[in-house]
């Protein structure tokens, strides 16, 4: 710390050096050439050109200055001698620092090694950077400083860059894949009077002009569904939502999720568009439907191989498959001690036998399971927004998507009975009836047609196509605690 304050005094001596001189250390527009990706496709010999960046790596060679400017599509370097620019500018450019900003115009020429350069005529400071870079350009190597000064992060570290480009690939290209499917791009509330949609602790705030309650969404559902009822058939939405819970290596506060829902289809043609939607974004993204994971030195730590058709196997087969073919056919109190005893579950006493199961499932199928897997036909009380199937009326149709060791995709037939809804809400919300939203279910007494419906986590699904092992790895700024 006391070196950083010393650099940061010594900056800001140059900084003063520079005012005296008549020189402002943060400039204003600079018109340039293009990127500095499209300055190096532009390069000719004997071309003039303008670029602007950060100046990256500083060779001071008395009358003469290498330098590389860099931004976010490359790096070029720049050549300055006193012969072609005078002795005053030499010397304005030993008051500048790695990290500053210049803007430059100059003529192109190769040097004797064959590096493309820059021969400056003139150059203008846009901004002096009173603080070092990390670590001579090498990266940040504390993991809590990555994510807390992001910034520096991108800066230095080109495999997060990559991750983050991606990120927005990802994105972007999921997008033209519901678009170009006839979707529709919509927008809903994130401020709601009631938190619906998903069981999850919601944050809550107050609105004062109104003298209302308010929660910030942990679901995009509710009012998705309001606009089948309206008579939009094909709706999507890539939006944030909030949950108060815990931090883990999957989860974060404030997540992106994309949903979407389609009139008159079922959970088996959702189950289809998104088995299509990864598929081409894993070709799109990686060029690949095999998705390596490398460790920190390169070497291949996984292997996932997304190439169709993908399993897709009942609920109660799966959890057969990894607690006993007689799983389902124990009493309560057996799968209770079978889950303590043989598996090592941490089972609290207070949960409910479906609860257990869960837990089993969770533990000894999703987090085990790395190709993809839809697992189908779950028990109601897990869904309560899906429809009952037909010949089994203590499931529902539904999958889920299980990649990598994590749920990346929901998927319903969505159930659009009134009165059966109101009973499944009514149940989950036990005594605190107040939480059942009733504005929904008059929206469903106008009569919603039949529909399947899915939910993608993005945050989740970069983590997939990246080969990152953190949600925080994919989250640009992820919530942290403040630093005491």
């Amino acid at each position: 710390m006391e070196e950083e304050n010393e650099l940061f005094a010594l900056r800001r001596k140059k900084l003063d050096a520079l005012r005296a001189r008549g020189i402002e250390p943060f400039g204003s527009a600079f018109d340039v050439s293009g990127s500095i990706a499209e300055v190096r496709e532009q390069f000719k010999e004997g071309e003039t050109l303008r670029a602007a960046g950060r100046i990256t790596a500083h060779r001071d060679m008395g009358k003469s200055h290498f330098l590389d400017l860099r931004d976010a599509t490359g790096r070029i370097q720049i050549y300055i001698h006193a012969k072609e620019v005078g002795p005053e500018l030499i010397d304005l450019f030993r008051l500048l620092d790695i990290g500053d900003f210049i803007g430059v115009e100059g003529t192109c020429f190769v040097t004797k090694s064959g590096e493309p350069t820059l021969k400056v005529r003139s150059f203008r400071l846009l901004a002096k950077a009173l603080r070092p870079l990390p670590e001579k350009w090498h990266g940040l190597q504390d993991i809590e400083a990555r994510y807390r000064q992001r910034y520096l992060d991108l800066l230095t570290n080109e495999c997060s860059r990559a991750v983050f480009k991606k990120r927005i690939a990802i994105i972007s290209e999921a997008r033209r894949f519901f678009e170009e499917h006839g979707f529709l791009e919509v927008e809903t509330p994130i401020l709601q009077t009631i938190a619906g949609g998903a069981a999850a602790e919601p944050f809550s705030t107050h609105h004062k002009a109104l003298g209302l309650d308010l929660y910030l969404r942990i679901a995009l559902e509710l009012y998705l569904k309001r606009l089948l009822v309206g008579g939009f058939n094909k709706v999507f939405e890539i939006n944030r939502n909030f949950r108060n819970e815990g931090i883990s290596r999957k989860h974060n506060p404030e997540f992106t999720m994309l949903e979407a829902y389609w009139a008159y289809a079922d959970f088996e043609k959702m189950a289809n568009l998104v088995e299509e939607l990864i598929c081409y974004l894993a070709e799109r993204i990686c060029g690949s439907l095999t998705v390596e994971h490398r460790d920190a030195d390169g070497k291949i730590v996984r292997t996932i191989n997304l190439k169709r058709p993908w399993r897709r196997a009942r609920y109660h087969d799966v959890v057969r498959e990894v607690a006993g073919k007689n799983w389902f056919a124990l009493s309560s109190e057996q799968r209770h001690e079978r889950a303590t005893n043989d598996f090592k579950l941490e089972i609290l006493p207070q949960l409910a036998d479906f609860e257990v199961t869960q837990h089993v499932f969770e533990k000894l199928v999703e987090e085990k399971t790395i190709d993809p897997l839809f697992v189908t036909h779950c028990p109601k009380e897990l869904v309560p927004l899906a429809k009952q199937n037909a010949a089994d009326s203590s499931l529902v149709d539904v999958f889920e998507l299980i990649i990598n060791g994590a749920e990346i995709a929901p998927g319903y037939s969505e159930l659009n009975d009134p009165i059966v809804q109101r009973e499944r809400l009514l149940e989950q919300a036990g005594e605190e009836k107040q939480k059942i939203d009733e504005e929904f279910l008059l929206a469903l007494e106008h009569g919603m047609p039949p529909a399947g419906g899915v939910g993608i986590g993005m945050d989740r699904l970069t983590m997939l196509l990246t080969g990152a092992e953190s949600i925080r790895d994919v989250i640009l700024f992820p919530l942290l605690r403040p630093k005491k």
